[in-house]
């Protein structure tokens, strides 16, 4: 079993512009697939109570929904992405405290309104923090 998540361009180009669209607030949303290939996103909102500029929520039903549909098309939820304006994409104290080790979390730097760094983490089992994973973006020939 493979490390780390693959993303298509055309999957990691969608979650820079859903990143570039939401600017100045955090976007976000769901990574879908199987054993760490990433086949799918689905944007969700964001309903955080905090100001969406500088944290994202997923509400339990979105969750939910995004889960059954992953599971009746024979895939799996992955873990989710969002973006972090004008901050590094890497992960917050927020993140580590709303975070579930199963999952992957991607994250792209969305800076001046250009989405340029993306990176994907992991939180350990102990929830002391999290490591980065490898992220790669699979090539025609790949």
């Amino acid at each position: 079993m493979q490390t780390g998540l693959q993303l298509t361009p055309e999957i990691a180009s969608a979650i820079r512009a859903h990143g570039r669209e939401i600017y100045p607030h955090e976007c976000c949303g769901a990574l879908v697939g199987r054993d760490g290939d990433v086949t799918s996103t689905v944007p969700l909102p964001n309903i955080t109570d905090e100001g969406p500029r500088r944290r994202f929520r997923v509400s339990d039903l979105d969750y939910l929904r995004v889960e059954r549909a992953a599971d009746a098309a024979g895939a799996q939820l992955l873990g989710f992405y969002h973006s972090h304006p004008d901050h590094p994409a890497r992960p917050s104290q927020y993140d580590l405290d709303h975070a579930l080790p199963s999952f992957s979390y991607i994250i792209v730097s969305v800076l001046a309104g250009v989405a340029e760094d993306v990176r994907s983490w992991k939180l350990r089992d102990d929830r002391s923090a999290f490591d980065e994973e490898v992220l790669s973006v699979l090539t025609p020939d790949s």
